[in-house]
């Protein structure tokens, strides 16, 4: 699913306007009418307060049809009038008329902190107040009203965009931004639900099609793209009946060190789970019986060192290699990774200590073979590109790396994010529950497992990312997330593969 600007919507609105031949009001109507769906297939007619604080836009006026819908439908509603403006839009004005022609209880202006309502926690809170047009930070008694807001505990549902949230920056560290429990979006997402900085704001999402033009939405361009089930299940590639363990790649897992041997075990199970044909590891003599013992499947070549690598196997012929997971940054692991990149001339992919050996090594960043695939976390990220001010300027700065070393960026988080030269792909499964050690070495062996499965490595890292994070789901949904260890994870692969032909899971609507 394309991820949509400010701008690029609102020319969706002008386009459907005119090839539909209706009214910019029709269009608010269809809009909010869905929101009032949504709302009253979750409320069933329950008689709990509802305060619907309306800006004087066309949010406000989204505001206006969603309160006139939950009157005529029995609900007790409350509508307030956030009066920041002289200024208001036709549509608003239209709508607030609509909404004096069926209730008695006409709106309440709010003109100042002396007119806040009082907002109790079991209140259910519409922001209608500002949504996607918002152009500058929320000041004076109306941000005190969004203070108000938030305090009160109420739940409260974003219409389009929490008021006070940006669509295209990162609000300032005091900045008035309603903290919305759910968020009901139009049409398409935008990229700021999906920042660390600024998806708590958001809650949970869900996005509307509210019938925009099809045909103009086909042709936008964007560069960045939300994945869901439906796209992760157009990446994958079904098996033939008529095949063998080598035409699904042989993996080879080089890492680990002594105490840290789990790591590359994590790594080497999640590639036999995601469909490796062969999987060799490359480790310190010290975990030999650890991985023949836990991992029988796998093949197992030792360093001649004991308790960490120094060198990289001679002669040794595999589809696709991964590093670093467990491994140190000493300098005979520094070596180890230096063999690697002056032997293996195919995309590999790098984790963990790797991670941290060419951040250090900068030298060897220009070794790295094309198409090679980087999984930092923020930290190791931070590292490899240096401080960023915002999550946009990160975005930037993972750009220009991946550019100029030409390689995949998979930038872990609670949305992941793979980055390849300006596109942008932005992970829509998992859950806080994979927040647990070793849940990165187990993504790293699914990417090498796909790369090795002769999926171009860009493809791998997107339908990776998103097997990991449903297999996570899968899990959870189990085991709840405190009690999810990476090992589950790694066990569900199989699991997730046959889930992204089902309907039952989050799909890329965030249902």
């Amino acid at each position: 699913m394309k991820i949509l600007t400010a701008e690029q919507l609102s020319e969706a609105d002008k386009i459907t306007i005119k090839k539909q031949d209706i009214t910019s009001e029709e269009l608010m109507e269809r809009a909010a009418t869905l929101v009032f769906n949504e709302i009253h297939n979750r409320l069933n007619g329950a008689p709990i307060p509802i305060k619907i604080f309306c800006g004087i836009g066309n949010n406000g006026g989204d505001g206006l049809v969603i309160a006139r819908h939950l009157i005529q439908h029995g609900y007790h509603v409350t509508v307030y009038v956030v009066n920041y403006s002289d200024k208001r839009s036709d549509d608003f004005l239209a709508n607030y008329e609509k909404l004096k022609n069926i209730t008695n209880d006409w709106p309440q202006l709010i003109k100042s902190e002396e007119n806040f309502p009082d907002i109790n926690t079991g209140d259910f809170v519409i922001d209608a107040m500002f949504g996607i047009g918002l152009n500058r930070p929320i000041e004076g008694w109306v941000a005190k009203l969004v203070k108000s807001i938030n305090d009160s505990k109420a739940f409260t549902l974003a219409i389009d965009m929490p008021s006070g949230l940006f669509s295209d920056k990162v609000p300032g560290k005091d900045a008035a931004v309603i903290e919305a429990d759910f968020t009901l979006s139009f049409q398409a997402p935008k990229l700021v639900f999906f920042l660390p900085e600024t998806m708590d704001y958001v809650g949970d999402l869900q996005i509307l099609d509210i019938g925009l033009d099809r045909e103009h939405l086909g042709q936008i361009s964007s560069m960045n793209h939300l994945i869901g089930k439906i796209e992760a299940a157009s990446i994958y590639k079904p098996r033939k009946i008529n095949s063998h363990k080598g035409d699904y790649g042989h993996a080879l897992i080089v890492g680990g060190s002594y105490g840290k041997i789990g790591s590359v075990l994590l790594t080497a199970t999640a590639a036999l789970k995601t469909g490796t044909g062969l999987c060799s590891l490359y480790i310190p003599k010290c975990g030999y019986n650890i991985v023949q013992t836990g991992l029988p499947e796998a093949m197992v070549l030792t360093d001649r060192d004991n308790e960490q690598l120094s060198s990289y196997p001679e002669n040794f012929e595999a589809d696709v290699v991964c590093f670093g997971m467990g491994a140190g940054t000493s300098q005979k692991a520094v070596e180890a990774l230096k063999d690697m990149l002056h032997t293996v001339k195919s995309p590999v992919v790098i984790d963990a200590d790797g991670l941290n050996i060419l951040s250090k090594n900068r030298k060897l960043l220009d070794f790295l073979p094309k198409n090679s695939v980087l999984t930092p976390h923020p930290g190791e990220l931070k590292r490899l590109i240096g401080d960023w001010s915002d999550d946009f300027e990160k975005l930037d700065k993972a750009k220009d790396f991946s550019k100029r070393y030409n390689v995949v960026l998979v930038v872990k988080g609670a949305h992941t994010f793979t980055i390849k030269n300006e596109e942008v792909y932005v992970n829509n499964s998992g859950n806080p529950g994979m927040a647990t050690a070793g849940s990165g070495d187990v993504l790293s062996g699914v990417i090498t497992s796909l790369i090795g499965q002769s999926y171009e490595p860009l493809s791998a890292a997107i339908l990776g990312v998103f097997l990991h994070g449903l297999s996570g789901d899968i899990a959870a949904s189990e085991l709840g997330y405190e009690s999810l260890l990476a090992g589950d994870i790694a066990n569900n692969i199989g699991i997730a593969v046959k889930n992204l032909f089902r309907n039952e899971m989050k799909d890329s609507e965030g249902n």
